[in-house]
């Protein structure tokens, strides 16, 4: 008897996915979903954005799966496509801002929580928003870097394979984008 795909790597799941069993692409999504999603929403800054990102990154690794290196970690080589989706949405957003002149939509807001006074709540996503602001201002290299470290927590050489780059080019991006990202916020 075999072990359910829960408690299966993710070499062994990738495996069964190939043969084209669902469950096991349901299970690639069940772990990965969320980390896909939170990194996509830090680097655009727009959740709704985020959620067709996040699809759009799923069925691209689905569609790749084949050329998966099985030997190595997959959260890793998902956040390469999820980046790379992220990339291609900021190319298109800039473009059609630039043929249109039309500002980009916000996404709306949760509801708010009833524990939470309104008048800290609204200062609160005020201040998110700001931030958010700021970081989606950085240039692409800094953004990424930034949201990678110190929005999802990667250790520096977690960074630097998802990004493809050297660990001290992490760190020397880190550093440019946090300098930057005070500027921004200094200057309003």
């Amino acid at each position: 008897m075999s072990a359910p795909l829960a408690e299966r790597s993710d070499a062994d799941v990738v495996a069964l996915a190939l043969t084209g069993q669902q469950d096991a692409f349901r299970e690639l999504l069940a772990r990965y979903r969320e980390p896909v999603f939170r990194l996509i929403r830090a680097s655009t800054g727009d959740a709704q954005e985020a959620l067709d990102l996040t699809q759009d990154t799923f069925i691209a690794a689905f569609g790749a799966l084949g050329r998966f290196d099985r030997s190595q970690p997959l959260l890793p080589w998902l956040r390469r496509i999820a980046l790379n989706k992220c990339r291609d949405w900021g190319r298109k957003r800039k473009l059609r801002a630039m043929l249109w002149r039309t500002a980009p939509i916000d996404a709306a807001h949760d509801v708010p929580d009833d524990a939470v006074p309104a008048d800290v709540l609204i200062a609160d996503r005020a201040e998110l928003a700001r931030v958010s602001a700021a970081i989606a201002r950085l240039p692409t290299r800094l953004r990424e870097t930034l949201v990678l470290r110190a929005v999802e927590g990667l250790s520096q050489a977690e960074t630097a394979a998802a990004l493809g780059i050297s660990e001290k080019a992490v760190e020397t991006r880190l550093y440019r984008a946090r300098s930057k990202l005070t500027y921004l916020l200094a200057v309003g």
